[in-house]
């Protein structure tokens, strides 16, 4: 039987059944007016799935450092309890890369999608796989699954809990420090940085050109030819669960 996660100080857990999905519940939390620091999560035998509950005090375009912020969090707590060897790399829409592979993603979604505009609340949501359930280890390359990549000793429990402490440590230090720490640690973990990429554009479109960085508020510098387009954070908001 899995045991209770045990969070921080100013975090609290609310576990939810297997059938429901611990993002979407946040949001409905979040949106009704739930505590700040709340962690709905799930551990299962294949999946890992939670979502930490925000109340930034900024507009929505520097809120969305939180992102970023949980994927830090993610890789830190990860390191602490895995082999040496695993590398975790963050992908800048949230996605998540163990030992250069596909592993999980981050997702946000907040009170309002105006940038200017203060969101009154904030959910990112982590979804990692444990063990592959539905491909043969080898036949999808790109992707893969946390206890296939040499962490089959590592506890869902354990990193979960470390998740939240990580994550809260780099609230805290943006929160006093500004952003230069979080960029300097989430810059050193970026995935795909001065790469030919293509990502999803407004309006479903497809974006490709050179990942050349981001901005202070990790917006990505996109170059296409000898233009440089900045492409916000919040366009990866999701707007509907």
């Amino acid at each position: 039987m899995t045991r209770d996660p045990a969070f921080p100080p100013l975090m609290q857990g609310h576990a939810v059944d297997a059938g429901i999905d611990p993002f979407e519940k946040a949001c409905a939390m979040a949106a009704l007016g739930c505590d700040a620091g709340t962690i709905v999560h799930n551990v299962g035998a294949n999946r890992l799935a939670a979502a930490l509950i925000m109340a930034p005090e900024v507009a929505l375009e520097q809120a969305m450092a939180m992102l970023p912020t949980c994927g830090v969090g993610f890789q830190n707590a990860l390191g602490a309890i895995a082999p040496p060897e695993v590398a975790v790399h963050l992908e800048w829409a949230g996605g998540l890369r163990v030992n250069g592979a596909s592993c999980g993603r981050l997702r946000t979604m907040a009170g309002t999608t105006d940038p200017a505009a203060m969101p009154g609340w904030l959910v990112v949501g982590l979804e990692l796989p444990l063990m592959l359930t539905d491909a043969v280890p080898g036949d999808a390359p790109d992707r893969t699954a946390l206890y296939e990549e040499g962490c089959a000793d590592v506890d869902p429990v354990a990193l979960l809990e470390g998740w939240a402490r990580h994550t809260l440590v780099w609230i805290t230090r943006w929160e006093d420090e500004g952003p230069r720490a979080l960029h300097s640690e989430w810059r050193g973990l970026a995935h795909g940085i001065g790469e030919e990429i293509t990502i999803d554009g407004p309006d479903s479109t497809k974006l490709a050109g050179t990942f050349m960085g981001v901005d202070e508020n990790f917006g990505m510098l996109l170059r296409t030819g000898g233009d440089t387009r900045l492409i916000p954070l919040s366009t990866v908001l999701e707007t509907d669960t």
